[in-house]
């Protein structure tokens, strides 16, 4: 089964608040950056994806994450995240024919394309499902079949409310890179020991830099 992935991305200067412990408003935003770019990298090298849609109001992200390959469309309903990828899910399947759909993060900066093929695999048995974050309260992926709506329920404790709407949680091992998330600069040194893409490591030299 073919893939087609939804990454949602903030503007960047509201993006990735929680690291303010670990990034000034100057550094936030070039981070938040990379990471997406990484993420979308990984993504577009993974053999399960067939495309990668991108829903973003900020040009920037927008320029550069089209250069690597990744479809962009607007957030038009503007009305948060779970309107956001609702939207580029319904965009996905009219305007490119997309089938099974999958909304991924965009702050996946240790994303291995065959870890992620995994995690797609085991998807394709059910209807709906998701993967649990690293904090095991949240979500990373969430899936759905060709004749499935994604109805995504992201948002604080989204693993409890994506499985009581019937998603099933995808327990697959050995995924973590698919699992690291980064909102706070734990997170961060997390992906940084699993190991991140060539933009989140020169974002990463730039904060350690910074904190001289």
């Amino acid at each position: 089964m073919q893939w087609t992935l939804v990454v949602p991305l903030k503007p960047l200067a509201q993006a990735k608040s929680r690291l303010s412990d670990t990034a000034d408003d100057g550094l936030r935003p070039g981070l938040a950056l990379a990471f997406a770019q990484d993420t979308v990298t990984a993504a577009l090298a993974c053999a399960a994806v067939r495309d990668v849609v991108v829903v973003t109001e900020d040009a920037l992200a927008a320029r550069e994450l089209a250069a690597q390959g990744a479809a962009v469309i607007p957030d038009e309903p503007r009305g948060g995240l779970n309107a956001a990828l609702a939207h580029a899910a319904t965009e996905a399947r009219t305007a490119r024919r997309a089938g099974a759909v999958a909304a991924l993060n965009a702050d996946l900066p240790a994303l291995r394309p065959r870890e992620l093929a995994r995690v797609l695999e085991s998807a394709g048995a059910f209807p709906r499902a998701f993967l649990a974050d690293a904090a095991g309260t949240g979500t990373t992926l969430l899936t759905a079949a060709p004749d499935r709506e994604l109805r995504p329920l992201f948002g604080p404790d989204s693993r409890a409310r994506h499985r009581a709407s019937g998603a099933v949680e995808l327990l697959v091992d050995a995924v973590d890179s698919v699992r690291q998330d980064v909102d706070t600069g734990e997170d961060l040194r997390a992906a940084l020991a699993l190991g991140v893409g060539p933009h989140t490591a020169a974002a990463a030299a730039r904060l350690l830099m910074a904190e001289q």
